[in-house]
């Protein structure tokens, strides 16, 4: 039978026990991650917010009805657990508690997650509302919250203000056959694919901006490496070029490779993954490297076009650390890129790439700040004006040469956790195949 939490019980996080000496009495509130019967003393591992610890009853130590309990907990159940601080290094983090008392807080039926069902990837995500609370996706997580709480750091310091944009939008900032559209009260409108073009406008009131938010893709992508919805970390600053922005990129992603290591040792260690920190500058090849690169392994594409996932993957499995792709063509980037002085077919725009064959991490640029030399852009690719007067207009106040980029928290954790699939790297997963639980 579930109990009722004392409300003047003294509790303190598992991690607080692992600092207190052996003699302590303590209380924590946990669930039961794991029990066994050894010897006539059971054990059991109990995970709280902060982290895992060993319990230990037996007879003569532990209350009678609470030894009873002990035994008879089933796995995830909400417990309390109360006992002594004992040092031993046979217990993981060399302490455990000796229990006194143990109570059931809220039970739980027969755990489903079993060692055949971990097999299934299918099952893990049917059941993701319950697999979330395995070990490895708990660190994972982790680490994914230490990504966006870095990237708040680095930009803070660096003077960027944080500013959020509309999910709901009219303007494609992005592949129109990549938008997700919907009834805006009669009207036309789309779940927004970057915050991007109300960076721009805002960075003529703060300079340098950047936000954390959702962005949402309609591909049909069957790959390891797409969601359909993911968070984007995005920054534009005024003034600034190409070379400036490449610059930006690096630093971030130096920083905050540097900060997990540094704070989420232990959640790598549990997923068996070793991190190196980077350091600027990152290497630089062209898109026509890449294009020759292709060509001697076979891959044929047309030159112009977007670089296929094939080529993507092995362009990265070459490189041990992370790289810039540059001088994409005009023909396979958005209508706002800023073009060569002396070719107007080659943009001013880069991806960062992680090694390893994870492939694209980040996609940045110069952007157009001229109004006709953007008007005639629109036009030549046949996109809707009146969607994009505001943003136009933009060219006539004062928009100075600028540039920016978006990286994906996803792909980002994707890779530092050294995942097989992108799906992994976020709570509940959006596919083109899964939009439940």
């Amino acid at each position: 039978m579930a109990q009722k939490i004392n409300q003047q019980t003294s509790r303190i996080s598992v991690k607080e026990v692992f600092n207190l000496p052996e003699g302590r009495e303590v209380t924590i509130l946990g669930w039961v991650a794991s029990k066994s019967i050894v010897g006539g003393i059971t054990f059991a591992i109990i995970r709280d917010g902060t982290g895992y610890i060993q319990v230990a009853g037996k007879i003569g130590v532990t209350d009678n009805n609470a030894l009873e309990a002990l035994k008879k907990v089933t796995k995830e159940s909400a417990v309390m657990v109360s006992g002594i601080v004992k040092i031993d290094r046979r217990a993981p983090g060399g302490k455990e508690i000796s229990v006194r008392n143990f109570e059931v807080i809220s039970p739980a039926e027969k755990w489903p997650i079993t060692k055949s069902a971990i097999k299934s990837p299918k099952f893990l995500y049917d059941k993701r509302h319950l697999s979330i609370r395995g070990k490895k996706s708990i660190a994972i997580m982790r680490i994914r919250a230490e990504v966006i709480l870095s990237a708040i750091d680095f930009f803070i310091n660096k003077g960027f203000t944080l500013i959020n944009a509309p999910i709901l939008v009219q303007s494609a900032c992005e592949g129109g056959a990549t938008l997700f559209s919907l009834n805006y009260f009669n009207q036309q409108a789309y779940l927004t694919q970057s915050a991007q073009l109300y960076e721009e406008a805002s960075i003529c009131a703060f300079e340098k901006v950047f936000v954390i938010q959702p962005a949402f893709r309609a591909e049909k992508s069957k790959t390891p490496r797409h969601l359909t919805e993911f968070w984007m970390i995005e920054a534009e600053q005024a003034f600034a070029n190409f070379d400036d922005n490449l610059k930006l990129q690096e630093e971030l992603l130096s920083y905050v490779v540097k900060r997990v290591i540094e704070n989420k040792n232990n959640e790598l260690q549990i997923l068996g993954r070793s991190l190196k920190e980077i350091k600027p500058p990152f290497p630089r090849i062209t898109y026509n490297d890449v294009y020759e690169f292709a060509n001697k392994k076979g891959i044929k594409f047309n030159w112009g076009d977007d670089l296929p996932t094939e080529v993507e993957r092995e362009i990265s499995k070459s490189y041990e650390t992370p790289f810039f792709i540059i001088e994409y063509p005009l023909s396979a980037r958005s209508f706002y890129h800023m073009t060569k002085s002396d070719d107007e077919r080659i943009t001013l725009s880069s991806d960062l790439f992680a090694p390893e064959g994870y492939g694209e991490l980040a996609t940045g640029g110069q952007r157009l700040h001229d109004y006709n030399t953007l008007l005639k852009r629109l036009e030549a690719q046949d996109l809707p004006i009146k969607s994009f007067e505001w943003y136009l207009e933009l060219r006539k106040y004062g928009l100075p040469p600028h540039s920016g980029f978006g990286i994906g928290v996803e792909r980002l954790t994707y890779w530092l956790c050294g995942l097989k699939h992108i799906r992994a790297a976020t709570l509940f997963p959006r596919t083109i195949t899964r939009i439940n639980p």
